[in-house]
């Protein structure tokens, strides 16, 4: 809102009016805001949740500590959610189609999150929202998406189309088209739609879901977009419970999710600036540098949080703010068409949900098959097989956040190594 009110005074040249224009100035202006809404305002909604009683009854691993996490204020997501939305609507350009997308997975999100926990904590169901219920709504949530990006006019990408010279006109300075060098040759950017993505670690580096039914010929590759929708769903569904599953523990979800959207931004400024993607030989997509707003805000309000829910926790981010914050990573991979590097950059993530996978199939294969279930790991997710072990709780949690840095860290270096 601040950027179309403040656009309109520079015209009336008014003093710094014009810094709402550079995305770096919004950028920052929506860190530092997540920041104190979420550590300000943070204490005050911890302590309502504390006065009316809005515990958690955490799961018993047999180790003391963990019994006395019970009663702790759950819901906290609340914090997390409020500290995003509220410095995007301030400084972000609400007509972007990529900030409207982010905005309603956010939202979508949080609201199941919301009922889920409110189900738990309210009505005493430990329970919470049955899981076929959540799996519609994020379903719903990933076909949403999935067809918007396929259909949707502003979602382009830049082709990159090598051209002579004494071709360029006047007409290749418009929006729509991008001039620049490289190798002494020239190139220019058109914009063109089309269900593409980046290949980590591969030259020219570009996949497109329609190769996927290509072999169908041409009544096959006209179902492209029902493959890359199911593609969104998948990835959605999977990456949003496994930030899920990897909320056990103080400070683990909050700490791997902050490492992943900073990332993450990264990938989106580069991406949407044509200059960097021309010299990086990367995708350029026209439109999506404003998401670099959203991240920010996204990093400023899982740090803020971390102040309270570092251990020992003062308040857990329950389902409100797990399954917002698995399914924003997710989507906003989607967006800057990377969603190829999730395996690596959510790697933990992919771990805690995988062991539960195996463990829960290891389980009911050999229950049928010996009589007896058998277990991989002494306790899944995989965070809690090393509480089991005995390993203290912020040394597992810091070395899943090590182990989180260097993927974050591999993740931009495929944008060179290739």
């Amino acid at each position: 809102m601040l950027y179309f009110l403040f656009t309109w005074l520079d015209r009336y040249n008014l003093a710094g009016a014009g810094l709402f224009q550079y995305i770096s100035f919004r950028s920052a202006m929506a860190l530092i805001t997540a920041l104190i809404v979420s550590m300000l305002f943070g204490k005050r909604i911890i302590n309502y949740l504390r006065a009316k009683q809005v515990g958690e009854s955490v799961r018993d691993l047999g180790l003391d500590r963990q019994m006395q996490k019970t009663g702790t204020p759950t819901m906290g997501g609340i914090i997390i959610l409020a500290a995003i939305l509220l410095p995007t609507l301030l400084f972000a350009k609400l007509n972007n189609i990529y900030i409207i997308l982010m905005l309603l997975t956010t939202t979508w999100l949080g609201l199941i999150g919301f009922l889920d926990d409110y189900i738990k904590v309210f009505k005493k169901n430990k329970s919470g929202l049955a899981a076929r219920f959540k799996i519609v709504g994020q379903v719903s949530l990933g076909l949403i998406v999935g067809l918007i990006m396929f259909f949707q006019k502003d979602v382009v990408v830049g082709d990159k189309i090598p051209v002579k010279t004494a071709d360029i006109t006047v007409k290749d300075s418009v929006l729509n088209i991008r001039v620049g060098d490289k190798d002494g040759l020239t190139y220019k950017y058109v914009e063109s739609r089309g269900p593409t993505t980046t290949i980590p670690f591969v030259k020219n580096n570009e996949f497109n879901y329609q190769w996927l039914v290509s072999w169908m010929g041409e009544n096959g590759i006209r179902w492209t977009w029902a493959v890359f929708v199911l593609a969104v769903i998948l990835i959605l569904t999977f990456i949003s419970n496994g930030a899920n599953l990897t909320d056990g523990l103080d400070g683990l979800a909050t700490g791997s999710s902050a490492i992943m959207g900073a990332t993450l931004g990264i990938l989106a400024y580069v991406s949407g600036n044509y200059e960097l993607a021309h010299y990086l030989n990367i995708m350029y997509i026209p439109y999506s540098g404003e998401l670099a707003v959203f991240v920010s805000a996204f990093i400023g309000a899982t740090v803020g949080f971390l102040w309270y829910n570092s251990y020992p926790a003062q308040v857990f981010m329950g389902d409100t703010g797990s399954l917002a914050l698995g399914g924003i990573i997710a989507v906003f991979a989607i967006l800057i068409r990377k969603e190829l590097f999730i395996p690596i950059l959510c790697g933990v993530f992919l771990v805690e949900n995988v062991s539960v996978m195996m463990q829960v199939g290891w389980f009911k294969y050999t229950r049928k098959r010996f009589g007896v279930g058998r277990r991989i790991f002494l306790m899944a997710p995989l965070h809690h097989h090393f509480q089991k072990k005995g390993y203290a709780e912020p040394k597992i949690v810091i070395r899943f956040l090590i182990i989180g840095l260097l993927l974050a860290v591999i993740t931009v270096v495929t944008l060179k190594i290739r």
